[in-house]
């Protein structure tokens, strides 16, 4: 069993006295369980009435009198039918199933007080150490994950050996709460997600589709200049492709049913690779053509439950920044290095140049391939990684199956980590495909394949995006660069050709040309977070000027138009 550290089992703890806690204000809440996580802890309730925040408080003063107590962490070894019999006696079927299916004769309780929780442990000596928390939220989930089993409410918490600790924590809490996505995607008009079209499935606005196509541009362009050719892929396709690629043996829970069409089964894609290699072995190759790199902004569609769905961060449809690259062994270290700062370059460009890299090295058990390839695969991945000059730390065993990984994670605006980047090994799928090339001697030889994704997603990318820059986007993402208001009709001429000019400029501008006050329309287009705004009144109709507010700044300028065109020019990556 893994070592828990002094952090985990302090919240741990605090989940522990949550539940006694509940228990001692609402005595007919079943309880369910509850680990340590990331951030905190939760604990999942069966309980006839929904928890309120004012519960929250409640519930939190209670925990206070309890750690005021004092009462001991006591472990006792118990036999297990008589753990059943205790749990049934008092109605805690969910304990009940969690010890029926522990495969031990005797089971590990924790007394605390009046309260007693089935448990490994280990926790602290007594309730008066946890002194630092905090609860945050409650949320609905089903028992197990199973959406055919019972509802449960669990109840999110932390906890933190400090007082600053926790402190610095909330306000990391509260700055990612102004920065949800979620609420900055509708404020900006970016996209929505309804009921009646599905959970997970984005739809997209006119201005969320100017910034996926400015990234869609950049992705494009910049797989060009790096020697790949990019492919359009079906969004379905015959069942047969996933049996031959294994997805429908290995990865079928996360894949939509079959469809019949003229009596063969179908399935909408999870994934691109099988297809790009079914391109691949249209027509034969020599070792003189490797490496092949293929790149496609392929959407794919993955079930997902509803309890994980998050906004554009877990969705059931998205489009993938997707990349193979076909190479010969020999080539594994240059490509990997190539991919890296390929990687890095892109995110770079987006605005973040902090990351955790991690190598993922061969799983304990599942994998396939032979042992010395992974080990040269593994080796040319360190070799290269040495060679960028960052640091990286090891993924034991958390390759995938079919080979290891690079993952490279991104802290964001106010330092949280987001996986994005990705470049992964396969020995599965040219085997499974059979792809071969003809090498310098004339003969058949197995290629490697690389599966590799700089943005990872460009649904869940935007998400980030929109939560690192506050939804404020650099001019060169802000899908409205430019918002032109006038004071009134009078000014209407002379916006309309200005509106003309900046667009034929390749400007991204509008004309708010409403009835409405000024101030409302600055206002309103600040809001926005549109970069620049321009007031033209009769002054500077009459001079042949504008007057230009930076976002964030209160402060007008005035300029002629050729200035303001060439301050945008100049300043189009800020």
């Amino acid at each position: 069993m893994k070592e828990q550290k002094p952090l985990d089992i302090l919240r741990h703890s605090a989940a522990h006295i949550m539940a006694a806690a509940i228990k001692k204000l609402f005595p007919l809440t079943k309880v369910a369980m509850g680990p340590s996580v990331e951030n905190g802890f939760y604990y999942d309730f069966d309980n006839t009435e929904s928890f309120t925040l004012d519960d929250l408080v409640k519930i939190e003063e209670k925990m206070r009198e309890i750690v005021k107590e004092n009462s001991a962490f006591i472990c006792l070894s118990v036999p297990k039918n008589k753990v059943i019999k205790e749990f049934q006696k008092e109605g805690e079927k969910y304990k009940v199933e969690i010890a029926s299916q522990i495969d031990e004769n005797r089971l590990s309780i924790y007394k605390t007080g009046n309260f007693t929780d089935l448990c490994r442990g280990p926790h602290i000596v007594s309730t008066g150490q946890l002194k630092y928390f905090k609860l945050l939220s409650v949320a609905g989930v089903y028992w197990k994950g199973d959406s055919s089993r019972e509802q449960l409410q669990r109840i999110y918490g932390t906890a933190f050996f400090t007082k600053k600790d926790l402190d610095d924590y909330l306000n990391k809490v509260e700055e990612a709460q102004k920065r949800d996505h979620r609420k900055l995607g509708k404020a900006l008009d970016l996209f929505s997600i309804s009921d009646i079209v599905g959970g997970g499935l984005i739809l997209w606005h006119p201005k969320g589709v100017i910034l996926r196509g400015i990234i869609e541009d950049y992705f494009k362009k910049f797989h060009l200049e790096n020697g790949y050719e990019l492919l359009y892929t079906p969004h379905i396709a015959s069942e047969e492709l996933f049996k031959v690629s294994g997805h429908l043996q290995t990865y079928s829970e996360n894949m939509y049913a079959s469809m019949e069409i003229e009596g063969k089964p179908y399935r909408v894609k999870p994934m691109n690779c099988p297809m790009h290699l079914m391109i691949y072995k249209t027509k034969l190759h020599s070792y003189k053509e490797l490496p092949i790199k293929y790149a496609e902004l392929g959407a794919v569609y993955r079930f997902e439950k509803s309890g994980v769905l998050h906004g554009l961060l877990r969705a059931r449809g998205f489009t993938q920044d997707d990349g193979h690259v076909i190479v010969a062994p020999e080539q594994l270290e240059k490509e990997i290095l190539e991919i890296f700062n390929m990687a890095i370059e892109c995110l770079k460009t987006f605005g973040f140049n902090e990351y955790k890299i991690y190598i993922a090295t061969r799983p304990k058990d599942k994998y396939v391939g032979k042992v010395e390839d992974w080990v040269k695969a593994q080796k040319s991945i360190e070799d290269a990684l040495k060679k960028t000059g960052y640091d990286h730390e090891i993924d034991d065993g958390g390759g995938a199956f079919y080979g290891p990984k690079i993952d490279i994670k991104i802290k964001d605006a106010i330092g949280r980590l987001w996986q994005c980047s990705t470049i992964q090994f396969d020995f599965n799928l040219p085997e499974r495909f059979d792809i071969y090339y003809i090498n310098s001697l004339g003969k058949k030889a197995r290629p490697y394949m690389i599966h590799r994704a700089l943005m990872g997603s460009l649904e869940r990318f935007i998400g980030i995006l929109l939560e690192h820059y506050t939804g404020a986007f650099p001019l060169w993402l802000s899908p409205v660069q430019v918002a032109i208001v006038n004071i009134d009709e009078e000014q209407y001429e002379y916006c309309s050709s200005l509106l003309g000019e900046l667009k034929r400029n390749g400007i991204r501008v509008i004309f708010d040309s409403r009835n409405e006050k000024i101030g409302y329309k600055i206002r309103e287009n600040a809001m926005q977070k549109t970069p620049y705004i321009i007031v033209i009144g009769n002054k500077e109709v009459d001079t042949g000027k504008i007057s230009v507010r930076v976002r964030g700044s209160k402060n007008s300028g005035i300029m002629g138009i050729d200035d303001f065109i060439l301050l945008m020019k100049n300043s189009f990556w800020n």
